[in-house]
């Protein structure tokens, strides 16, 4: 019987020299209300990571501590987004870049790479900057050689993803500049579409390992008929962007929560996914958490997974941690 190795990791977040240069207080420090600048910087201190820019040494530790694996799959944000609008962004282009740039030499053509919220950009938390721009598409594309839309099999397993940031753009309205709202529109639909043959070309008896990092997207995929009837295929979707089972707990224990349209975007945004976060069930959700965790538990690491390509069994999946 044949059977793979693979690693799968997520919310890498490196820091190249020029967002180290940027400091730490980036998200925070031009925040005019007193309060709420405070108020962030005690969460980053205490609960969500209190270091964003000094943790290169996580990936370090992922490349050397690895075991030999068939693959590797990345589950998106490479970059630290210090300026909020993705790979449009020079410095978190090279931060990206660099990062890529370790992952590829570690393992060349079996690596295998998702779109994280932070490749296109997206609003700050509690501030007006940011955004997502159609430059970091093409930058993704372009500069980092990025498909967006990748499927190979192993046996009986078929493994595809999805930008999550496209499939979810209704939520990310806001974030979009108005003049390339239209083509943002139009890439959607042509990735949707992809995603859609995807599910639908799927034969009995194959398993799907599915890779999105945000699972925002998870409802709008469920709309879609071909894809819903599909879902029992599904072994595992692998999602990231939570940083921690911490928040995926907490996501659940909060599904349902009405839309709160009143406190500012960011509310807004996290709201109508926990409204509808009942519907990410279906996928069968794993979360792969960032390899630095977060600063309440420290609690990051990576996962290897073991695969018979017959299917006779359940794929293993392995968390490793890469405590701090």
């Amino acid at each position: 019987m044949t059977r793979h190795r693979l690693a799968l990791l997520s919310d890498v977040h490196y820091a190249g020299a020029r967002e180290r240069a940027r400091g730490e207080d980036f998200e925070y420090r031009d925040l005019e209300n007193v309060a709420l600048r405070l108020l962030l910087q005690r969460y980053r201190r205490h609960v969500w990571l209190h270091h964003p820019l000094q943790q290169n040494g996580q990936l370090e530790r992922f490349l050397t501590e690895v075991p030999a694996v068939d693959f590797a799959i990345a589950n998106g944000d490479y970059s630290c987004d210090t300026g909020a609008t993705g790979l449009s962004d020079d410095a978190a282009l090279e931060s990206a870049a660099e990062c890529l740039g370790k992952l590829r030499q570690k393992f060349h053509d079996r690596l295998r790479l998702n779109y994280g919220d932070h490749e296109l950009g997206k609003l700050r938390l509690l501030g007006a900057g940011g955004g997502m721009r159609l430059r970091s598409w093409e930058r993704a594309q372009q500069d980092l050689q990025m498909p967006p839309l990748w499927r190979f099999e192993l046996g009986r397993y078929v493994l595809f993803n999805c930008v999550s940031s496209l499939i979810a753009l209704p939520v990310f309205q806001a974030d979009t500049l108005p003049e390339e709202r239209a083509e943002w529109a139009r890439l959607r639909a042509a990735h949707l579409a992809g995603v859609r043959a995807a599910f639908a070309g799927l034969q009995p008896g194959q398993r799907v390992l599915f890779f999105c990092h945000d699972p925002t997207a998870l409802p709008f995929l469920w709309r879609e008929a071909v894809i819903r009837e599909k879902l029992p295929h599904v072994e595992r979707t692998i999602i990231g962007h939570l940083h921690s089972n911490f928040y995926l707990r907490l996501s659940r224990l909060l599904s349902g929560l009405p839309a709160l349209n009143g406190l500012g975007h960011s509310v807004r945004r996290y709201s109508r996914a926990l409204r509808e976060a009942r519907l990410w069930r279906p996928f069968r959700v794993l979360l792969c958490p960032s390899l630095a965790g977060i600063e309440l538990l420290k609690d990051g690491g990576y996962f290897t997974v073991e695969l018979a390509t017959a299917a006779t069994a359940p794929a293993r999946f392995q968390f490793h941690p890469l405590r701090r």
